[in-house]
């Protein structure tokens, strides 16, 4: 299989040197990235709202080393937030954030990723919107689930991610499905070890069945993270069967895969979030991508074939 094989060149200096020197690899990346900065990213936020969709945001970049890196990572997002207060976009765009990013790695990185996070929090929250904590690797599942636990108590619409493919997520399933809480629900992108997780596709694609049924029948708002047409059929299936509205949960899918979906889902009446990424240090985001889904390899190599 590919994706473990990517996983690991995602880890690799040497590979991230190769791949950002290839002259086909910024118009690639353009189609799952579609900016470096704040200002490159207001206009294609303006243009997905426009088109009835919603909007998570992603400040690209995991693996800071030191305390002013995780700071300028809370600092984006606040100059993000601050930005979007001004044409009142804040109902239609929520923020994803990496505690990597917020120094959780780091020596104290518990308290110092809650410190940096809250104010991202706060700010989203004055201006009408939220923040959803995203999964990484199992080993920091707890303390992110804590900090969760923690910022909702006074925040208590912050949403967090959980993973399919993790053995413990059923039961993580059950107790955050609760009255107010908003979990989204991923297959997963980590090189995971078979001790903690399903390897094979058939047993992730029930474990998020199984999951997803306890989102919707629970009290919570699921949000349904995936590009899959027969799981996203069994999500409105489950919806229907739980008696749940239209807006009482969404579908959410990544910038750059199955545009023509998001737009159909949205007339239809569902609610449809996009995960939008930006940002300079894109290469871990982009290479998990490429992990995900066989035709996103596909696609980046056809390209580099024909304009390398």
């Amino acid at each position: 299989m590919l994706g473990p094989v990517i996983l690991a060149a995602s880890r690799s200096d040497r590979m991230r040197r190769l791949i950002s020197a290839a002259p086909v690899t910024k118009q690639v990346v353009d189609r799952f990235i579609p900016g470096e900065t704040v200002d490159d990213i207001v206009p294609i936020i303006e243009e997905r709202t426009a088109q009835g969709l919603e909007l998570t945001m992603d400040v690209v970049g995991e693996d800071i080393t030191t305390q002013d890196e995780a700071r300028a990572a809370r600092d984006a997002y606040l100059a993000l937030i601050d930005r979007l207060a001004g044409p009142a976009l804040g109902d239609r765009v929520e923020m994803s954030v990496k505690l990597s990013m917020f120094g959780q790695a780091l020596e104290g990185g518990h308290e110092l990723a809650l410190a940096n996070v809250r104010p991202v929090v706060e700010a989203a929250a004055a201006i009408g919107t939220t923040v959803t904590l995203d999964a990484e690797d199992h080993t920091t599942l707890d303390s992110m689930f804590a900090i969760h636990e923690e910022l909702r108590k006074d925040f208590p619409q912050t949403g967090c991610v959980i993973q399919a493919y993790l053995f413990r997520t059923e039961a993580d399933a059950r107790r955050l499905a609760a009255s107010g809480s908003r979990v989204r629900l991923v297959k997963g992108a980590y090189k995971e070890p078979a001790e903690v997780a399903y390897q094979q596709r058939h047993e992730i694609d029930k474990a998020y069945v199984r999951v997803l049924r306890i989102l919707m029948e629970g009290e919570g708002y699921p949000m349904i993270g995936s590009h899959d047409p027969r799981l996203i059929s069994i999500a409105q299936e489950l919806a229907r069967r739980a008696g749940r509205k239209l807006d009482e949960y969404e579908f959410q899918m990544l910038y750059g895969i199955r545009g023509d979906e998001h737009l159909r889902l949205a007339a239809e009446g569902h609610r449809m979030r996009v995960y939008t990424a930006y940002g300079t240090d894109w290469y871990g985001y982009f290479m998990r991508r490429l992990a995900e889904k066989p035709a996103n390899l596909r696609f980046f190599l056809r390209s580099m074939v024909s304009k390398g």
